[in-house]
């Protein structure tokens, strides 16, 4: 039954690893989920009450960062609070209807969109705020993906050694 729950907890922490890139999926905190249902599990025997706040400090840790990330790339290239707004909107509208390419293309152009609609940008303004939030959602998103790797990578070694 053991190995079950084990691979079932890892299944649960690729969705998460995932998440690390997709908009609409919490990663890190599903990532911290399975770790949390493991432990539960095995009575903390393989890790303890110590790893589950290292895990769940990493998590907010960064989420936050991702959101800083986002944020300041965007204002770094002059984004206004309608660009990073529809950053979001067309990251999560890309990626339902083209999926990967569409979640960078989505940031790009919703950001780009926004900015020329609502902030009434030129489109040399609006194009570098569409590439700052760009740049910062990528930022955001390899950091999120280090660290679910990590987290993950930790798990097994804790799991299996």
């Amino acid at each position: 039954m053991s190995i079950v729950v084990t691979i079932l907890c890892f299944l649960v922490m690729l969705v998460g690893l995932a998440g690390a890139v997709l908009p609409v999926l919490p990663g890190l905190p599903i990532i911290w989920v399975a770790f949390l249902g493991y432990g539960l599990y095995d009575g903390w025997q393989d890790y303890g009450w110590q790893t589950m706040l290292a895990a769940g400090l990493v998590a907010a840790l960064s989420l936050a960062v991702d959101q800083l990330a986002s944020v300041y790339g965007a204002k770094k290239f002059g984004a206004g609070r309608a660009g990073m707004i529809g950053s979001f909107v067309g990251a999560l509208l890309g990626v339902i209807f083209l999926n990967i390419p569409g979640l960078i293309l989505g940031t790009f152009f919703g950001a780009l969109i926004c900015e020329m609609a609502f902030d009434r940008r030129d489109l040399k303004a609006a194009s570098a705020s569409g590439l700052g939030a760009l740049l910062g959602f990528l930022a955001g998103s390899l950091f999120k993906f280090m660290m679910s790797a990590a987290l993950i990578a930790y798990f097994l070694y804790a799991v299996i050694f």
